[in-house]
């Protein structure tokens, strides 16, 4: 390999303390900025939705973070992407929290500065992450039709009584949308071109299909779909977790300052366990993640 730069690399399920469960992602350690291109052309052949790329800055003071998807896309956002960077770091021993003040800990995505909490596993030693994101803001709701046809199911396969399919945004903002039972949300296969539209037309990314989970550790079960950034499913979201615990509070379903789990991955046969809670001031989403491979690549 002369001549040629090696970077490590470690793949994490993220969202899991169990190897190959959760959501995969890769994490490519750098030392500082890499061309755009390269960027797109690691993260296109990882093939995961998302691979994030990290650098300690002695100047911020701050892990580096960035993300983007295999068709090149760069995400925002505090989801599955900065939660495992952040776990890969520490169980690497990368050193990022130890210039800041402990109370207000924090990493840098793209440009912006994302809090966090940060606490170990007892037992294992794991990183426990918590990403806050900013309170949820319900934007507007979406004909049930539309949402219907698109999925592929009938009008009254979405559980209309309670909820109607609602654009929510903390970070990024995607459409919650109500389906009636566990079953029927494992069945379905969407139309991908009609969930784009949909996408365009209400200005919003993906589709976070949730059933409330009566008498379960969880309190809701969840599939996503964000076709317009090329992700066709993903097992594990923070960034749509953070957007639905806000609108069960707002809708009275769930209580502040409490915290609940979303599974999501089941159909996926990847079962993700993301931990959230509706506070005054934000939003918590976190959960921990178990590196599964580890290797280098080269550019």
């Amino acid at each position: 390999m002369e001549g040629r730069k090696a970077l490590e690399y470690y793949v994490l399920d993220v969202f899991s303390n169990e190897s190959y469960k959760g959501n995969p992602l890769s994490v490519v350690f750098t030392d500082g900025n890499l061309k755009l291109e390269t960027y797109k052309d690691i993260s296109k052949e990882f093939g995961y939705s998302e691979t994030s790329f990290v650098y300690y800055s002695p100047r911020e003071k701050a892990l580096m973070v960035r993300s983007f998807t295999p068709t090149g896309f760069e995400i925002d956002g505090a989801g599955h992407n900065l939660l495992g960077a952040v776990c890969g770091a520490l169980l690497k021993g990368m050193p990022i929290f130890d210039e800041q003040n402990e109370s207000e800990l924090f990493v840098i995505m793209k440009d912006s500065a994302i809090p966090l909490t940060v606490t170990f596993d007892p037992v294992t030693f794991y990183p426990l992450v918590q990403m806050h994101q900013k309170s949820a803001v319900i934007k507007q709701e979406i004909p049930t039709y539309r949402i219907a046809v698109a999925l592929g199911l009938k009008i009254e396969d979405l559980d209309v009584n309670a909820f109607v399919p609602t654009i929510v945004k903390t970070e990024v903002a995607h459409a919650m949308v109500p389906i009636k039972n566990s079953q029927i949300l494992n069945s379905f296969v969407p139309d991908n071109q009609l969930l784009i539209e949909i996408s365009k037309e209400y200005n919003f990314e993906g589709f976070y299909c949730f059933t409330l989970a009566e008498g379960q550790e969880h309190i809701v079960e969840t599939r996503f779909f964000n076709p317009i950034i090329g992700i066709i499913e993903d097992p594990a979201t923070g960034t749509a977790a953070g957007p639905l615990i806000g609108f069960l509070t707002q809708k009275k379903f769930t209580k502040s300052e409490k915290e609940y789990k979303i599974l999501q991955g089941v159909r996926l046969k990847q079962a993700s366990m993301i931990e959230v809670m509706n506070r005054e001031e934000d939003i918590l989403v976190g959960g921990s993640s178990i590196i599964t491979m580890k290797g280098e690549l080269y550019i």
